[in-house]
């Protein structure tokens, strides 16, 4: 199958317009359970009645997996949103309404936040032993509901087609609690700007009744976690100083 280019490169995958279908090739060195993986997150959310892409097939291209799913066309929030500043509010008021609507759905069929949580805990490289510890130490005393959560819940993982907003990338879903994911939402608009993550924050709290202090007690642990991810050099060190603060590093 010839794809041509493709119009977006991640971490993990390429994606590719392909006779109007997306085509997500995976990169080599993934687990070969990775696509089929995925795939189930994203046709669970669909069976739930959101608006996400139809998964359409699981396959392999070129010896690499492939997810091949419905193409939304259209602008994400984010690109409207940073065309249009003035509309701020209304974009992040937007995606605020989605989110919630996905934190409604009780979810016990995927994988626990907290198991995730705790494997990149203990494979974050940055992080000392003890902070280790302590952080795993608080995400066991953590109680609350099981809802589904996104994991990657922001304005360029939001399509809008005809007044139709469709959500996107499905990879990190998992079940746990919605603070955290609102959580890890303000840590990943912090990297960008702290202007957009306290207007978020302010306005996810407006609307839900949850304080400020209920959802930022998941910050460090989603700090630490992250610094599992492919971050930055200055990445890093900005979730080291938030891990820092809570969990000082043993010199």
């Amino acid at each position: 199958m010839i794809l041509g280019n493709p119009i977006a490169i991640g971490n993990t995958a390429k994606i590719y317009l392909h006779k109007n279908k997306i085509v997500k090739v995976f990169n080599e060195y993934l687990p070969d359970t990775e696509s089929a993986y995925e795939a189930n997150k994203q046709r669970f959310a669909h069976s739930c009645g959101l608006s996400v892409p139809n998964v359409l097939d699981v396959t392999i291209i070129d010896g690499k997996q492939a997810i091949v799913m419905e193409y939304i066309e259209g602008k994400t929030i984010g690109e409207l949103f940073f065309a249009n500043r003035n509309q701020a509010e209304y974009y992040i008021d937007l995606s605020i309404d989605i989110q919630r609507e996905i934190h409604q759905i009780h979810a016990d069929s995927l994988e626990p936040m907290s198991q995730k949580l705790r494997r990149q805990l203990e494979s974050a490289p940055s992080l000392h032993p003890k902070q280790k510890a302590e952080l795993i130490q608080k995400l066991d005393s953590m109680s609350y509901e099981n809802r589904l959560c996104h994991g990657d819940f922001h304005l360029y993982n939001l399509i809008m087609s005809n007044d139709k907003v469709t959500i996107i990338d499905w990879v990190d879903a998992s079940v746990g609690d919605i603070r955290a994911d609102v959580c890890r939402t303000y840590l990943l608009y912090s990297e960008l700007s702290g202007e957009v993550a306290e207007l978020y924050l302010r306005l996810y709290c407006e609307k839900s009744g949850l304080s400020k202090d209920e959802i930022l007690q998941w910050l460090p642990i989603l700090a630490g976690a992250r610094l599992a991810e492919n971050v930055s050099d200055e990445s890093a060190e900005r979730l080291l100083d938030i891990v820092n603060l809570y969990c000082p590093s043993v010199e």
